[in-house]
Parts: C-alpha cells; sequence; structure tokens
C-alpha cells in the first residue's frame, strides 16, 4: 500500500491479527475500516468506543493541512479531530476504508484512552502501540 502522505511504500505491522499499515518515511499508519475498533475492544477500552462512535458522520474540521487521498480508493479524505487536549486531527476515507493517523498521532490517541482493567497483556498492547507509533523525532 503506499502512503498517502509521502507516497511511500508501507509495511504491514502485526498485533494479536490485526493488521496496519505503517510508514517508515513519515510513521504514518493507516487502519483499515474496523481494525482500531478492533485495537481498542482487545486493549478493554472504556472510552475507546465513544471515542469513535460517530467518527464517519463527525463534521468536517476547517483546517488549512492538505486533503490526503485514500490508498483504497484514492479519493480525498475528510480531516476530522478526535479526542482533547490536544485534539488529533484524522483523515477519514468518506467511503468507510479507513482512517489514517499522521506520524505520533496514534501515540498521542491512545495516552488518552483509558483501560478498564490493568492487566498485564493489555498494559503491553498500549505501550507497544505508544512505543511504535510515538511522534518523530
Amino acid at each position: 500500500m503506499i502512503c498517502p502522505k509521502c507516497k511511500s511504500e508501507m509495511i504491514v505491522v502485526e498485533y494479536r491479527q490485526i493488521e496496519l499499515d505503517h510508514c517508515l518515511g513519515c510513521q504514518g499508519v493507516w487502519f483499515d475500516s474496523g481494525e482500531l475498533e478492533l485495537l481498542l475492544d482487545s486493549a478493554g477500552t472504556e472510552s475507546g468506543r465513544l471515542l469513535l462512535g460517530n467518527i464517519r458522520d463527525a463534521g468536517e474540521a476547517r483546517v488549512s493541512e492538505r486533503q490526503r487521498k485514500c490508498p483504497i480508493c484514492v479519493q480525498k479524505m475528510k480531516k476530522i479531530t478526535l479526542g482533547q487536549q490536544p485534539a488529533i486531527l484524522v483523515d477519514v476515507c468518506r467511503q468507510g476504508h479507513g482512517l489514517w493517523f499522521d506520524g505520533g498521532e496514534l501515540g498521542h490517541l491512545i495516552g488518552q484512552i483509558k483501560v478498564t482493567e490493568k492487566s498485564g497483556s493489555q498494559q503491553e498492547m498500549v505501550s507497544f502501540l505508544q512505543e511504535v507509533f510515538q511522534s518523530p523525532k
């Protein structure tokens, strides 16, 4: 798959049978439809579902950042904000193919989501995601 930001070839990162497309060039990550929800469910999050509840129906953010094209359908994606303090600007395919996070955005989102239980495997998953998808230096 080609990165919607820097046009590099992305690699597939698999975690618990969930495949994420990760760009080594700009550190962005693509989630196919439903993958982020699966990931948050596997982590036992209490706020993940609420955060992602109406993502496709969310209003478009008014920003100057250039619109990116979906790596699946190549149509322009809309920009929405997720989370709070700071809000994270995410690109969403209008056809429902998936979500694009620029480098570091996924780590910020994971940091805002609470885990309902503190089991080792859940904390391990959160730590893994924050480490792999941290902000580029």
